[in-house]
């Protein structure tokens, strides 16, 4: 029985050994190739970019090509271009150009025979002058059509019947081996051998010859994009040629704006009474010295006698002084010179007393007193507090007045920084009004330290600020290094987040766009330091990126 079992498996084992894995061919997936809807011959310079679009061109018959004009480092449209095309070893063919946008011309043409040409593209605009020749503009030549990937032949020796006949064959003749030997070692042998025949199945057309792994290049649109011209155009794509160049490293600090000592200014009154004028309103521009408002003051009887009584009495002194003075200066050629410089010096001092108190008093020697208050500072009046006719105490702020054409910046600095400050060769900041650059001056180094955070407090005056910049507003501040090393930089407008990396967009071809994923090393306020992924010579993009990113993602 068991020699039965063994013979029956051993039939069949060739069988199972060869047969195919189960793959459909018939069901195999097919890939299409899609073809270009038009024909393309570009050419470039250090100046233009040229780039010629056209549909099938039939022979003998007048056609119509789109040339694209733009400059070769920016992708800028080229207007108002003269331009003047002529074929290459055949002078007769006369080509008519016409404008039709900003960087786009059509062409006129009729070439007579089937074959390739070559314009000569004569180029003079405000970029330069310029000629470039497009090679193989192809007449009479028509697009690929869709095509299928074509299946791999199969050959009859390659076929699974081929293989399941050749291994019963096989079993057979082992069969009639063991049926021949009686050696019980012979049996153990072949059941071993039965266990150690792989299972897996063969299959020719997917076998590989000579492919390396290691060494495929993907060329799928995983990187490389196309964008076409009239696209470009459309959404400003704009680039730059990265260079080699001499790169400031930079710290950021954040401050705080604040007002100058002498740009700031708090109204208020000295005395408790009612305002009764008020002479500006809020947003109005005054002058160092201006009177700004007028208060009334209450004055209770004990005060009003003390008034009086000093009232009399320096008005007292002031008669007094003065009619000695003018009695001394009638006599003067007889009195004596002492006499006269004492009465004089008497009635001076008497004078400024008498001022001194009608101008505190206001004249006014009865149940109140008028306070005038002046501003002084030059600036711009804040919001009020109270109106006229409102009450108010001793020290109570009526309005503020603020000169916002000098402010300061307290900066929040680290210890880490502090050093760097020394050697440091501009500060700047940028305004979040007008997004300029304003330099800054460090008026006061750090003189304490936060308990908090540990930071220090510097201080820096906004160097012509001109009003662009409101008190509490928080800036950032720039500090310039002093040490200057020769990288490869990127301006950082270029430079955008793509699943989570940074990445440039590098112009190939006229059409053509690569994503490239770059290692960021050190940034300044316009440029950053790349380290790996873009080299010098590249074009990049570095106008409306936001863009060119969502094309990429959505290709």
């Amino acid at each position: 029985m068991k020699r039965i079992i063994i013979q029956i498996l051993f039939g069949f084992l060739p069988v199972l050994a060869w047969a195919h894995g189960g793959d459909d061919h018939g069901d195999a997936k097919k890939t299409t190739v899609t073809p270009s809807s038009y024909f393309s011959s570009e050419a470039a310079s250090e100046i233009y970019e040229v780039l010629l679009k056209y549909s099938p061109i039939v022979p003998g018959k007048e056609s119509t090509l789109r040339l694209y004009l733009s400059e070769y480092n920016n992708n800028k449209p080229i207007d108002s271009a003269k331009l003047e095309i002529t074929v290459a070893g055949n002078p007769n063919i006369k080509i008519t150009t016409t404008r039709v946008d900003k960087g786009v011309f059509e062409l006129k043409v009729n070439f007579p025979e089937k074959k390739a040409y070559n314009l000569v593209v004569n180029i003079n605009s405000y970029a330069g002058i310029d000629l470039i020749q497009l090679n193989n503009v192809e007449s009479g030549k028509e697009l690929v059509a869709p095509a299928t990937e074509a299946k791999p032949h199969s050959h009859w020796y390659s076929s699974n019947w081929f293989f399941g006949l050749i291994g019963l064959l096989i079993g057979l003749l082992v069969m009639f081996f063991i049926n021949k030997s009686r050696s019980r070692k012979m049996i153990t042998a072949a059941i071993i051998l039965f266990c150690l025949l792989p299972t897996a199945t063969y299959n020719p057309a997917y076998a590989h010859d000579g492919h390396d792994e290691t060494g495929a290049k993907s060329t799928g649109g995983a990187t490389t994009f196309i964008v076409e011209k009239e696209t470009q155009f459309l959404f400003n794509i704009q680039t730059v040629k990265i260079g080699t160049g001499d790169f400031n490293e930079s710290t950021v600090f954040l401050g705080t704006v604040t007002a100058a000592p002498q740009g700031r200014a708090v109204i208020q009154s000295p005395q408790a009474g009612k305002i009764i004028s008020l002479n500006v309103a809020p947003g109005q521009k005054v002058g160092k010295g201006q009177v700004v408002a007028v208060v009334e003051q209450q004055v209770d009887a004990g005060t009003q006698i003390s008034i009086v009584s000093q009232s009399n009495s320096i008005n007292a002194e002031y008669e007094a002084a003065k009619a000695q003075y003018e009695r001394l200066m009638a006599i003067e050629d007889i009195a004596a010179k002492k006499d006269i410089t004492e009465a004089k010096a008497r009635y001076e001092s008497a004078k400024k007393n008498k001022a001194l108190f009608d101008a505190n008093t206001g004249r006014n020697k009865g149940s109140s007193k008028l306070i005038t208050l002046t501003s002084p500072v030059s600036g711009v009046v804040g919001t009020f507090n109270y109106s006229i006719g409102a009450v108010v105490n001793s020290g109570q702020t009526l309005f503020e007045i603020t000169n916002l054409n000098q402010v300061f910046v307290e900066a929040q600095v680290f210890a880490a920084d502090v050093e760097s400050m020394k050697s440091a060769t501009a500060f700047t900041t940028i305004s979040n009004t007008d997004t300029l650059m304003y330099k800054l001056k460090m008026i006061s180094a750090a003189q304490t330290v936060n308990a908090g955070n540990q930071s220090q407090k510097v201080v820096f005056e906004i160097i012509n600020s001109n009003g662009q910049f409101k008190i509490g507003e928080n800036v950032n501040v720039r500090m310039t290094g002093g040490n200057v090393t020769r990288q490869v930089v990127l301006p950082n407008e270029a430079i955008t987040d793509v699943n989570g990396k940074p990445a440039v967009f590098v112009k190939d071809k006229a059409e053509q766009y690569t994503i490239s994923f770059i290692a960021k090393g050190q940034s300044n306020d316009k440029f950053t330091v790349i380290s790996k992924g873009a080299e010098e010579g590249e074009r990049v993009v570095t106008a409306n990126v936001y863009q060119m990113k969502m094309m990429y993602l959505n290709q």
